[in-house]
């Protein structure tokens, strides 16, 4: 497939379908194209909006790609696109934690951030985690924590030659929409935090073609979470819903609540503070707004507030933190 044809007809503003866009993204990967080449095809997605049928073809060229890793259990992710410029402390990965010690099994799939200074890999490498991907040390981890880290990057060796590109160019590129759905442990349950609501809807298409349990969060403020300073929108099985943090009896808060910090240290010590039990009440609620839907997601008949229950105990109870140290072994 020749790229200067594509780059002509997407220029041109046509779209690709689902099976050109999965060739397009293995001949990617694969090296055919130059770097010149890989940059103008991802920057024409930046220029517009993605359709549901390019991002389920570069979803199953990167899963068909992928090392896969199968659990017995019912894993969940919890995964944000990252790219929403808000430079929040980690909650999601937080959130991982206080889910696996509420007793829901937890295969996260992560990486260094883009456009915040702590991704997912960036904290547990701070705190010495050491990234792998074999199989059987995966498994020990979630018999030993209840959730496996999966850093991304080991588990699509096919990426290696985008990444430097990625790196270079510095924003959020169409990769970042693919994180969350590109796990290679295949998770039945999946919560999904995105940065626009287009995007919300467009994985809202692709999650009913699947057998997945599947919430997908968007705060109208911009978050690719819920951040408890708006309302936020969600879809999943049943359908969508528009809520305010009234609704969940939890505080609403400001953008500063959510800073994130300016330096790794600041935030890898927020991070820790609220483990252990040392976290403001507004990093306490928003962390349990998103445990809270991640467990409702994943028993939606006794509905949002026994999530939200849940949540506050395992993290007010220090399992949370007990399974952070259980992962790292320590």
């Amino acid at each position: 497939m020749e790229m200067k044809r594509i780059l002509t007809d997407l220029i041109g503003h046509q779209s690709l379908d689902k099976e050109t866009a999965r060739q397009v993204l293995i001949d990617l990967t694969s090296g055919k194209f130059n770097p010149s080449q890989i940059s103008a095809f991802m920057t024409v997605f930046m220029m517009r909006g993605i359709t549901v049928d390019e991002l389920a073809g570069f979803r199953d060229a990167m899963l068909e790609l992928c090392i896969p890793v199968k659990f017995d259990e019912p894993v969940m992710d919890l995964c944000g696109t990252g790219g929403d410029v808000k430079n929040t402390f980690n909650i999601s990965t937080l959130s991982s934690f206080v889910v696996a010690a509420a007793g829901q099994p937890v295969a996260k799939h992560g990486n260094y951030g883009v456009s915040s200074l702590s991704g997912s890999s960036n904290i547990l490498e701070y705190f010495g985690y050491k990234f792998t991907n074999d199989k059987d040390e995966l498994k020990r981890s979630l018999d030993r924590a209840n959730i496996c880290f999966m850093h991304a990057p080991l588990f699509h060796p096919a990426m290696k030659n985008v990444a430097p590109i990625r790196k270079e160019l510095g924003v959020k590129t169409f990769f970042n929409m693919l994180g969350p759905i590109v796990n290679p442990a295949f998770p039945t349950r999946q919560l999904v935090g995105v940065f626009s609501l287009e995007l919300a809807r467009q994985y809202g298409y692709l999650y009913q073609e699947t057998n997945k349990d599947f919430l997908i969060l968007h705060s109208i403020a911009g978050y690719d979470e819920i951040s408890l300073t708006s309302s936020f929108k969600y879809f999943d099985n049943t359908g969508e819903a528009l809520l305010e943090p009234e609704d969940l009896q939890l505080p609403r808060l400001s953008a500063q609540d959510l800073n994130g910090g300016s330096t790794m240290d600041e935030s890898a010590k927020i991070f820790i503070d609220v483990l252990e039990g040392k976290g403001t009440p507004a990093q306490n609620s928003v962390v349990i707004a998103n445990t809270g839907m991640a467990l409702y997601c994943a028993d939606q008949k006794n509905g949002i507030q026994s999530g939200l229950a849940k949540a506050k105990e395992s993290l007010e109870s220090g399992r949370a933190l007990m399974a952070f140290r259980n992962l790292l072994n320590t």
